[in-house]
């Protein structure tokens, strides 16, 4: 049975104060905005959507559509790869061979096979996908977010829904922000024209670390040595953190606690007066003061059957934690399936998508559909996912000293993954050609990857957000897909 929705307590001014304020949530001042809906009307904006939330599923790397949702089978070698199409439940529908548990269940998705944009470079792939627009925004970097940045799909969703339902963001992204192996940030996830407090609230589940990548802790793997374990690799249920230095045991000791509180006072009083503490302040210290809201995001201590079917690793944990977010009314969850451009599959790419990538994908994806469906939340409950490319329809010659095959970048095509949200089953818009180079028929754009997410929502086509000058920008730069 769905969990009743979280809602906070009124808090008085000296529990927040002996709380800790919201610096010791770790959330920082410019969160308090992303809290700012908490308290707000609870009817959804009109707009025609079906959707009380929508799981976005971002394979950063970029998911080669051949192995994948878009086989082709009667193409020479160089293009068709290894892999065999397997039919599926719908009987217009054939993918890879190792998404066994979604093909059972094609009649709860559908496809686009014709998504498509003009880029190459990873960079470029992400902003244009998680923003919804097509040209780079001005003075544009491919190395680092700028708040001149269009903002992501997280942030105008988190800041266009207004429904009271809990105290938690109104937009999350897990399980971590997308960091390219060489330490930058990749831009497009941010609030860039909006503003950092418009930021989405980034759930930190998995530490950054430059050399894994996978469904760890139950493997990692290496893009030529292919699959292996790190012990030191885990998944926590995100700190809604302690500053560095405090523990559980100090945060028990009276003085220390009021000490820190002392210091955390004069940034509190800079936002808003200590007289006049908002829903705001409300809303964040309840993160900390109400054990529903762990839960919410504590998957470890989820039910041992759930755990075992999403399986126990990054990918069947994050899209757990996605649902037990939905079920408590959160609007939007970015996923962030695979760290380090784990798609990102130059070489060894037959035998790292057979043994580490599609498997984990297949089984915690084909949960989450049954899962939702279970609760009744599916047809309320928009999925969506690709990566922020294609890859090429002729196979590279190998790379580095191994020489193993794989795929290089490929923006003009790649396939999306639709389901829930009334979008109904077993429908492919769009097709690509004989070697899924270029789409033939219903080219979607990002821009309709973002309208399909905004109108279920329910978000008003005549919608706009504001950048920080106050001026306006319309939302829908497309028109949402329709699978019917």
């Amino acid at each position: 049975m769905p969990i009743a929705p979280l809602r906070h307590e009124q808090l008085s001014r000296r529990t927040m104060l002996e709380a800790g304020s919201v610096g010791l949530l770790g959330l920082g001042m410019n969160h308090l905005t992303a809290l700012r809906q908490a308290d707000a009307s609870s009817s959804a904006p009109a707009g025609g959507g079906r959707a009380k939330s929508v799981i976005f599923i971002f394979l950063s790397g970029g998911l080669s559509h051949h192995e994948s949702f878009d086989p082709k089978p009667e193409a020479p070698a160089q293009i068709r790869g290894e892999f065999t199409p397997i039919a599926t439940q719908s009987s217009a529908i054939q993918i890879c061979e190792h998404l066994p548990m979604l093909a059972a269940r094609a009649n709860k998705w559908n496809l686009v096979r014709s998504l498509t944009h003009p880029y190459n470079e990873h960079s470029q792939g992400h902003t244009t996908i998680l923003t919804g627009q097509t040209p780079m925004p001005t003075g544009y970097s491919p190395v680092k977010p700028q708040s001149t940045d269009w903002p992501s799909i997280a942030s105008v969703a988190g800041n266009s829904v207004v429904r009271r339902s809990n105290n938690l963001p109104p937009a999350v992204v897990l399980p971590e922000r997308l960091i390219h192996n060489s330490g930058r940030t990749l831009p497009g996830q941010f609030g860039g024209l909006m503003g950092s407090n418009r930021d989405p609230w980034f759930v930190e589940a998995s530490p950054y670390n430059p050399k894994s990548y996978g469904a760890y802790p139950e493997y990692e793997f290496h893009f030529v040595r292919g699959r292996e374990r790190n012990p030191k690799l885990n998944f926590q249920a995100p700190n809604l953190s302690l500053p560095q230095g405090l523990d559980t045991q100090k945060l028990g000791r009276r003085n220390e606690l009021l000490g820190l509180v002392d210091r955390q006072r004069a940034d509190l009083e800079k936002a808003a007066a200590v007289e006049s503490f908002d829903r705001h302040r409300q809303a964040a210290i309840s993160l900390l003061t109400d054990p529903r809201v762990q839960q919410a995001f504590d998957v470890h201590n989820a039910d041992a059957r759930d755990q075992d079917r999403y399986g126990r690793n990054a990918f069947g944990w994050s899209l757990l934690m996605a649902r037990q977010l939905v079920e408590q009314g959160v609007s939007l969850i970015q996923v962030n399936l695979g760290n380090n451009e784990t798609w990102d599959t130059h070489e060894n790419n037959f035998p790292l998508l057979k043994n580490c990538l599609l498997p984990p994908t297949d089984r915690a994806l084909s949960a989450l559909l049954d899962d939702l469906g279970e609760r009744g939340l599916l047809e309320e409950t928009l999925i969506v996912m690709c990566g922020e490319m294609g890859r090429t329809p002729r196979i590279n010659a190998g790379r580095g000293e191994s020489r193993t095959v794989g795929r290089d970048h490929w923006g003009a095509c790649q396939s999306l993954f639709v389901a829930g949200g009334g979008t109904g089953g077993g429908v492919v818009v769009g097709a690509s050609d004989k070697d899924g180079a270029y789409p033939i028929s219903s080219p979607q754009r990002p821009e309709e990857l973002a309208a399909t997410i905004y109108h279920a929502l329910g978000i008003p086509a005549t919608a706009a957000w504001k950048d920080e000058q106050g001026r306006p920008h319309h939302i829908y730069g497309g028109d949402p897909i329709l699978f019917s």
